[in-house]
């Protein structure tokens, strides 16, 4: 759709990075946005205490490719479903829904079951983040 053909003509990845919820700890999400931005990407970081709303709506208003959220919380299983919810329902289930925090790998599988992208913990280098998102791009375009 529109993020898809806006990369034919060479933009660079779009990625908002958010908090949603109560968790107060961003230095991580803050670490990923200063990666993916100094890796070429346009990044957006909405800040702390999010809500899906916000995050989903923020997400088509900036025209993103990718939304990452960090969640530390807890409450992984209840916000990614949610903003992954509301992005289809505006017609952009093509926005890839990734992130990280402190998540099971019975929730990690769970979610990606429900269209979630790949996620990642803590300790995970950045450069993983970025070749995941940059493939994922790459196979985007060429789709």
């Amino acid at each position: 759709m529109a993020a898809t053909a806006g990369r034919s003509s060479r933009r660079p990845i779009r990625v908002l990075v958010a908090k949603p919820g109560l968790d107060g700890h961003d230095r991580g999400a803050k670490v990923v946005a200063a990666a993916l931005r100094d890796a070429g990407m346009e990044v957006i970081y909405t800040g702390l205490h999010q809500t899906p709303e916000q995050i989903a709506q923020a997400a088509i208003q900036e025209d993103v490719d990718v939304v990452g959220l960090s969640i530390l919380s807890g409450a992984h299983m209840t916000l990614f479903p949610r903003v992954k919810k509301l992005l289809d329902q505006a017609g952009r289930s093509d926005i890839l829904l990734t992130g990280g925090g402190i998540i099971p790998p019975e929730d990690v599988a769970a979610l990606e079951q429900q269209g979630v992208g790949r996620l990642f913990g803590p300790g995970t280098p950045t450069s993983e983040l970025v070749k995941y998102i940059e493939e994922w791009a790459a196979q985007r375009v060429s789709a």
